[in-house]
């Protein structure tokens, strides 16, 4: 079950997302650390109601947030749609314990049928250059390359910009 999430799930989510942390340093993947993601980030994700939850067995098992707003960082990019009516996908997450079990696919299919429901133009996300195993999860979707950013407070290494055509 997908639901959207409330302030109660932050404890949860946080435990949740330092244990991905920690899952992805233990194989040289620095993508997240204790600056990101942040409890501040989450709260205001659910105060915009963009912060949706996983449940398995009523247990919280994953996390996405499904966004109409672009971050700056986004700007540079050479988009393959106008900046108009696009969702973005942040903060992706399924506990490491709860993993290829297709969850993570689960919640993007939950995500774009979101869009297309609201008639956007595409899908935008980034990952980590370093991710492979992302890179792989958003290309086999259909996920279009398109450039680098930079999360000076995450990584030195960029983040790779994709979009998925849904017109």
């Amino acid at each position: 079950m997908i639901r959207r999430a409330t302030l109660d799930d932050i404890p949860l989510i946080m435990s949740m997302t330092k244990a991905c942390a920690a899952f992805m340093q233990q194989q040289g993947i620095y993508q997240w650390n204790e600056h990101y993601p942040s409890q501040k980030a989450f709260e205001l994700d659910i105060k915009r109601d963009e912060l949706w939850v996983l449940l398995e067995d009523g247990e919280i098992v994953g996390c996405i947030v499904i966004s109409t707003l672009m971050d700056d960082e986004y700007i540079p990019i050479q988009w393959l749609t106008p900046t108009e009516n696009n969702i973005y996908i942040h903060r992706l997450a399924v506990h490491p314990d709860h993993q290829k079990k297709g969850y993570a696919q689960s919640m993007m299919d939950y995500a774009e049928a979101l869009a297309k429901r609201q008639d956007a133009l595409s899908v935008r996300l980034d990952t980590f250059s370093q991710n492979s195993r992302n890179q792989r999860f958003y290309e086999k979707r259909g996920y279009q390359r398109l450039g680098n950013i930079y999360f000076p407070k995450q990584s030195e290494d960029p983040f790779y910009c994709y979009e998925l055509l849904l017109i």
